[in-house]
């Protein structure tokens, strides 16, 4: 997701039954038993992999029909297309975003409106960004999220260079953590910067494993930002990574300041193409939490310090798997 301006979830429960004596009756299949081990391998290279300290979050746990948290997030507003030809109008009305049962949901819908810019659209939504909020250098930032799907649907979460109005886009660096555009069972994460924006960002098309889907329930979206390397994750498997080397011949690596954070739902696009006959709607994007941390201390291994209750650890963990990409985009615009 283009525009010039602008860890961790917890493991399941495993359950055993007891029997009269106070002993445990393993009454479970192979399956369930292997299962259970393999959340327990996981919890543990989970403890041993470096720790992180939360900075900043929102839980989206404020009461129900609530807007964003102002204090954290400011609201969009506009049909301007965003350099990305984009189709709907971005609102703050509760018909489009609004908090509920946790969750910030954020809603496309089909409707003919003309926003305070003057612009008439046939699609509504809504975008936000905490910009003059929150901004951070390096770290993990991670969004727990349930995507809609659909042609010419497009959501996204992304991180924008907080120097963006000095230094315009693509200059001040963008990082997609996450974009979808349509299909159920593929995401795209891109970095975009000066030589290499649009079309020419070096991007991961991801296939998720068979039987996942971004739209049957949450996942979690991460990426983790260090000096010259940035490594993006879905649910915690690490799916790309990028570094200098990556990008072309005579270009800069601008991800060395602070950024800050996005969420948008659009409609249309360059990229995704514009909704047809076999897109519904209204279509929502579901967010349970967005999270942010820095790295602490070195600890002693198998002393870990979780600060939260929610461990937000990814690195330690086996069989990661890369897979290339590229995807085709245009240029974008606040």
């Amino acid at each position: 997701m283009w525009a010039s301006s602008e860890p961790g979830s917890s493991p399941a429960s495993a359950f055993t039954r007891w029997g009269g004596e106070g002993r445990p009756s393993f009454t479970c299949c192979k399956r369930t038993l292997l299962a259970c081990l393999t959340l327990l391998l996981a919890t543990t290279l989970q403890a041993q992999s470096p720790n992180w300290q939360l900075t900043w979050s929102d839980e989206f746990n404020a009461p129900n029909g609530s807007p964003p948290d102002t204090a954290k997030w400011k609201i969009v507003i506009g049909g301007e297309g965003f350099g990305n030809n984009e189709l709907e109008t971005y609102t703050s009305r509760p018909v489009n975003i609004q908090q509920q049962n946790g969750n910030l949901i954020i809603t496309a819908q089909k409707e003919d409106l003309t926003g305070p810019d003057g612009i008439p659209r046939h699609y509504t939504s809504a975008r936000i960004n905490s910009q003059n909020h929150f901004t951070q250098k390096y770290g993990r930032f991670e969004a727990s999220i349930q995507l809609p799907t659909g042609k010419g649907i497009w959501p996204a979460f992304w991180l924008l260079g907080d120097n963006h109005e000095t230094a315009e886009w693509p200059n001040c660096g963008e990082i997609d953590i996450l974009e979808t555009i349509g299909a159920p069972d593929t995401i795209y994460s891109t970095i975009h910067g000066p030589g290499y924006s649009g079309s020419k960002g070096p991007s991961t098309k991801y296939p998720l494993p068979t039987g996942e889907s971004v739209h049957t329930g949450f996942h979690l979206y991460a990426v983790e930002w260090s000096p010259n390397d940035i490594k993006f994750f879905f649910d915690d498997h690490l799916i790309a990574e990028r570094t200098p080397a990556d990008l072309p011949p005579n270009t800069t690596w601008v991800y060395d300041h602070p950024f800050y954070i996005l969420l948008n739902l659009a409609v249309g696009g360059y990229w995704p193409g514009n909704p047809d006959g076999t897109t519904t709607f209204p279509q929502q994007m579901l967010v349970d939490y967005v999270r942010v941390y820095t790295r602490k201390p070195a600890t002693a291994l198998g002393a870990p310090r979780p600060d939260s209750g929610t461990w937000a650890s990814s690195q330690g963990r086996p069989s990661f798997t890369f897979t290339n990409g590229s995807q085709s985009q245009a240029k974008p615009n606040q």
